[in-house]
């Protein structure tokens, strides 16, 4: 589903990627693991039209995006991938409801449609009872789990995880995990996902190894 070709990224005299190209299969777990300095981030970013190459080809399903301009590239990330980080970025000052509602909005679907989504996303997560609480009055899991929502809401074609479990404890860490496989299992996601958890690379269905800019 997704194909990076010869993907080259330096930051001045720094050669960050060395010429990487993998292929990512639909409706599986991929864990790209390394050491920190490896280039996993770097590639995550690529993958998820946040950051340009300096040289080398993106495919989604044998669209080539690195030939979108940025209004082209904006609309295409909004639509197809979703993103989930280590620290959520839920937007402090709205609840859990409208945090996943905000990509729908963005996408142009009705406030009515979106929330309508958002509500069977947060219901299907745990999270029915925590529709109008803000970030502040969530646990650290709840909005681990809200961000997953706002990830998933305009259906997209693959999920970019960077590190997702990174601030959780061992529990909540755990029940993550467990909601990637079964997204995996039920709707099909795809998930890709940067992490230095050796539980979750070893239960992941493809792991990428990375290494000094390079897949090794």
């Amino acid at each position: 589903m997704i194909k990076v070709e010869n993907i080259v990224k330096s930051y001045g005299s720094l050669t960050v990627l060395k010429g990487i190209s993998v292929e990512i299969p639909e409706r599986k777990v991929v864990a790209i693991v390394g050491p920190s300095g490896a280039g996993k981030t770097t590639l995550l970013q690529i993958m998820g039209t946040l950051s340009s190459p300096d040289s080398g080809n993106v495919f989604y399903n044998n669209q080539d995006v690195t030939k979108l301009n940025d209004t082209q590239l904006a609309g295409f990330r909004n639509s197809h991938i979703g993103f989930v980080f280590q620290f959520h970025h839920l937007l402090p000052e709205f609840t859990a409801l409208e945090n996943v509602c905000m990509p729908a909005l963005i996408a142009g679907k009705s406030m009515s449609d979106a929330t309508k989504r958002a509500k069977e996303l947060l219901e299907y997560l745990g999270l029915s009872h925590r529709f109008s609480h803000k970030p502040s009055e969530l646990s650290g899991g709840e909005q681990q789990r809200v961000a997953v929502a706002r990830a998933l809401i305009n259906n997209p074609l693959v999920v970019l995880a960077d590190e997702p479990s990174g601030n959780l404890d061992s529990h909540n860490k755990e029940e993550l995990h467990r909601l990637f496989f079964n997204l995996r299992d039920e709707f099909g996601q795809t998930f890709v996902i940067v992490t230095h958890d050796k539980e979750l690379a070893q239960m992941a269905d493809l792991q990428i190894s990375m290494n000094d800019g390079q897949i090794v």
